[in-house]
């Protein structure tokens, strides 16, 4: 979920090369201000908005009589769990201000989460703060998830103030990840809206812990799901409908809130260091920012956005052991030292050659060490279709599926029956978060899930970046959900998530050759075969060793991650109230050849 937490301090190995391959460090830290002042804290002070509400704020500062930059971090978690980045940044000279969003906790307003009154009081935040006697007029921005959208939100303003943002885990807009996942309800997000859907935390339904349901199934199982706030403890709220009711992008309530045109990058002047995981839950947003900015980027600086990302899930940089597997010594890096040298050359003017550094750091799985690279996708990349091939019997791991860089012939189309009764089960996941390279083996042995392997590797065979998949695919249905999910499977049967994508058939744009569109519904023929463009929303950065292969899956369900589809006709589905199944087809031909695309990185000579 979007919870902030404590950054682990630590500093990395030295510089690491294998061969000739462009493996390099981590992002370094290098030198950066020293803790040298005592701190003073300020509790509880208000802050003006432009309607004349006042929002909350702690202000950590240095116990000095001059003036020093800022640093802003609005947050709907509690500013008073935020305390120990604000205290460790502000020894080093920085004015730190933490702000209970609007209508959380003690500040005033009313609550909601996508608000527009969130992109205005992010401004309204760094212009007060920069007036303030203890800052020298230099605002910048950090935060973890929601308080990444808030940045990039503030940053769309474009407040005179604001000199750079660090945007951590922070998610796209809304249709690309969360509340829908490329149009589909991501089902952790109903144990968010309703445990956020008052001024103070909550429990919110069965089996709910600390806000959490934690038996999902349960929790999720009733019809229609715009009735949750009734069947599950939501408290009151103006905007939990508009989640069902506006089901495209398009809806006023969503435009609103968007950040993600090529209008909003334009206004955003400010440079932008991001950071992700490839197992977090809101990854999209960092590379689709990066992307972005360097293309519609309101200023030159703007245009040389930086990112990196590790091996962690939303959490970032806590841990080098993810769902079992250790990812080595380089996995927990100097984060924080990285920010603040960021910072020191932004807010502070210190020439101390940041802007030397690669733009682009990414850990490779499998290898557990760092490239250093000028662009993401990384230059060297070279995208391979891999295509689906079969015999016609390829439901569940035990089936004769494989995948193949050569294109089928006149091969019989792979069938299964989805029953919304009966969905492919989830790999486990905690607060949203499928908390690394999880063993779905199980989900595998099922006869509603398609799986093609490649031929066992005699060599490691490394694929890092950005995923598509071209599926041509037919259902019995009006609608149904396409589900497409990479895997390494190990020597000893094993099989390691490490991404996927989704796509809601409605949403496929025949204009653009079957690709998602958040905008507006497509309706489909029951039994006509469609050609549907994927993205996966979740890529990864993993060497296949010697010995392992690479494995494709595809079902219509993953459950309880995703709110199931009920296959029906109506126009939104959070308004059905039965259920219906599926027979579906996945066709592999030579005028249809389904295939998914993967970003494989040579080796070198």
């Amino acid at each position: 979920m979007f919870y902030g937490g404590r950054i682990v301090f630590l500093v990395v190995a030295a510089i690491s090369t294998i061969g000739s391959r462009a493996i390099a460090q981590p992002p370094q830290a290098g030198e950066y201000s020293p803790a040298k002042y005592e701190v003073v804290e300020e509790r509880d002070r208000d802050a003006p908005m432009r309607d004349g509400v006042q929002l909350k704020i702690d202000i950590f500062r240095p116990k000095s009589k001059g003036r020093f930059p800022a640093v802003l971090q609005q947050t709907p978690y509690n500013k008073n769990g935020q305390v120990a980045r604000a205290k460790n940044f502000a020894a080093r000279g920085y004015v730190v201000v933490n702000v209970d969003s609007r209508g959380r906790f003690e500040s005033g307003g009313e609550w909601d989460p996508f608000s527009p009154k969130h992109k205005t009081d992010g401004y309204d935040l760094v212009e007060w703060i920069a007036e303030q006697p203890w800052c020298s007029g230099s605002v910048g921005t950090y935060g973890l998830s929601y308080m990444g959208w808030t940045q990039w939100w503030t940053a769309t303003q474009t407040p005179p103030a604001l000199k750079a943002i660090v945007p951590e885990v922070a998610p796209p807009d809304h249709f690309y990840n969360c509340p829908y996942q490329n149009g589909i309800f991501v089902c952790w997000m109903m144990d968010w809206a309703g445990s956020t859907s008052a001024r103070q935390p909550h429990r919110a339904g069965p089996g709910a812990y600390g806000g959490f349901a934690v038996d999902r199934e349960k929790a999720y199982d009733k019809l229609p799901y715009i009735d949750f706030d009734k069947t599950r403890n939501y408290k009151p709220n103006t905007w939990w409908r508009k989640w069902i009711q506006q089901n495209t992008a398009n809806g006023e309530y969503w435009r609103a809130i968007s950040y993600q045109t090529p209008e909003s990058y334009a206004k955003v002047k400010v440079p932008s260091l991001a950071i992700s995981g490839w197992f977090d839950a809101n990854f999209p947003g960092t590379p689709m920012n990066y992307l972005a900015m360097k293309k519609h980027g309101g200023s030159e600086a703007a245009r040389h956005p930086r990112i990196v990302i590790g091996p962690w899930e939303h959490i970032i940089n806590r841990h080098r052991i993810a769902a079992g597997i250790d990812f080595g010594k380089q996995a927990i890096i100097d984060w924080d030292g990285y920010v603040l040298r960021w910072f020191d050359y932004h807010l502070k003017g210190i020439d101390n050659g940041v802007l030397k550094d690669p733009p682009v750091h990414v850990f490779v799985m499998g290898r557990n060490k760092w490239r250093a690279t000028e662009d993401w996708p990384l230059p060297q990349t070279q995208f391979t279709k891999y295509y689906l091939r079969s015999n016609g019997k390829v439901n569940s791991a035990d089936g004769s599926g494989s995948l193949s860089i050569q294109p089928p012939g006149n091969e019989q189309a792979d069938e299964y029956v989805y029953d919304p009764n009966n969905p492919t089960p989830s790999a486990a996941f905690a607060n949203g978060h499928i908390d690394g390279p999880r063993d779905i083996s199980k989900s595998a042995s099922r006869n509603d899930v398609l799986v093609y392997d490649t031929p066992v590797f005699t060599e490691d065979v490394e694929v890092v970046g950005p995923i598509t998949a071209s599926l041509f695919a037919a259902t019995s249905c009006r609608d149904t959900d396409w589900m497409i999910r990479l895997v390494d499977v190990y020597p000893d049967g094993r099989a390691l998530f490490l991404g996927e994508g989704v796509m809601r058939a409605r949403h496929r744009d025949p204009e653009h050759g079957g690709a998602f569109n958040p905008n507006k519904l497509s309706m489909i023929e029951p039994d006509q075969p469609y050609e549907y463009r994927i993205n996966f929303w979740r890529p990864t950065g993993n060497v296949f060793a010697s010995g392992h292969r690479i494995r494709i899956e595809i079902s219509s369900s993953y459950y309880p991650y995703y709110l199931r589809n009920p296959n029906t006709s109506e126009e939104n589905i959070g308004l059905a109230t039965k259920f219906q199944v599926a027979n579906q087809k996945i066709y592999h031909d030579t005028a249809r050849p389904s295939h998914v695309v993967l970003p494989v990185i040579p080796a070198s000579k």
